[in-house]
């Protein structure tokens, strides 16, 4: 029987329900959960213990503080959601710090009353378990025929982007930063993005958690291109977490910061949320790597922007 009472603790997989038009059928969602706009109606069932407005090194260490005294960086409000009585709840098992993971909610269904609510853990690594996992919540919903309509349109937009860069000889290397102190290296699908965008990623792997690098990894590297998009952070917030890195004496040794070819973008938004807008975020890397005339920057000033 499709799920009609959904309970979403993952945006992406919010953005996956809209996507596949069972939008009305959610009935609570994690405070991430901002996107669409119609999401932000929806009651709210979690918050973080974490203070999102301090900056990055602050960041950093609240939360490897919280992971060594073994207490979660968020909370779920029990009581609300078994008010709210969902037949489906979508969560994910990737990443314990970027959202809430299974082991919360494995904790709530230990106590449920009555019959359990299905649950459906996204945990991708490559972009093609993307249209796994869009299948996976279709499926669960009762529209996999809407599922194969979403996921060919995607492929589509792909294909469009791997086609307009495929004239483009020289592709230069790229080093995206999925955190700013200290360094971290995307990994998971950026470097994929990253290639079918027609660039060379370094500093990350494909299919491997996002991990730690030193300045010293960074100027070895010396990447063409530098990318800032930090996981939670909107673009504004991103510009303004930049400032610390070009105090340090590394900075201005990166061929990118000397040819002004270091860009912020919306991470937030975009590359580190693993659903439908992963698709928006090869198109936003195509832009600034093989930039089409001025009117075609669709994504520059809203998901990306210059920051050398």
């Amino acid at each position: 029987m499709a799920a009609q009472r959904l309970l979403s603790l993952l945006p992406a997989g919010t953005e996956m329900v809209f996507l596949l038009g069972a939008g009305d059928r959610l009935v609570g969602r994690s405070h991430e959960c901002d996107f669409p706009d119609a999401a932000r109606t929806i009651p709210v069932v979690s918050r973080t213990r974490i203070d999102p407005s301090a900056d990055c090194a602050c960041i950093d260490a609240e939360v490897k503080a919280s992971l060594s005294e073994g207490k979660a960086l968020f909370t779920l409000d029990s009581a609300r959601i078994r008010e709210l009585n969902p037949d489906l709840i979508l969560t994910q098992g990737q990443c314990a710090v970027c959202a809430i993971d299974t082991s919360e909610l494995d904790r709530l269904l230990a106590t449920w009353p009555g019959p359990q609510p299905e649950v459906v853990s996204l945990s991708p690594a490559h972009i093609r378990d993307l249209w796994t996992d869009l299948r996976r919540v279709a499926r669960a919903l009762g529209v996999p025929d809407e599922g194969r309509s979403v996921i060919g349109a995607l492929k589509g937009r792909m294909v469009d982007v791997i086609q307009g860069v495929g004239s483009f000889e020289h592709r230069p290397t790229v080093a995206c930063l999925e955190w700013l102190d200290p360094l971290m290296g995307a990994g998971n699908w950026i470097p994929e993005l990253v290639e079918l965008a027609g660039g060379t990623p370094v500093l990350g792997r494909a299919g491997v958690h996002s991990d730690w690098i030193s300045w010293d990894d960074l100027v070895a590297a010396d990447p063409e291109i530098v990318v800032a998009l930090p996981c939670g952070f909107d673009l504004p917030r991103t510009l303004q977490e930049m400032a610390p890195l070009r105090a340090r004496p590394e900075w201005s040794r990166l061929r990118a910061v000397r040819e002004g070819r270091v860009f912020a973008a919306d991470g937030n938004a975009y590359f580190n949320r693993p659903g439908p807008r992963l698709i928006d975020s090869l198109e936003l890397l195509a832009e600034i790597f093989h930039p089409p005339p001025e009117p075609g920057l669709r994504f520059r000033g809203s998901g990306w922007n210059p920051a050398a």
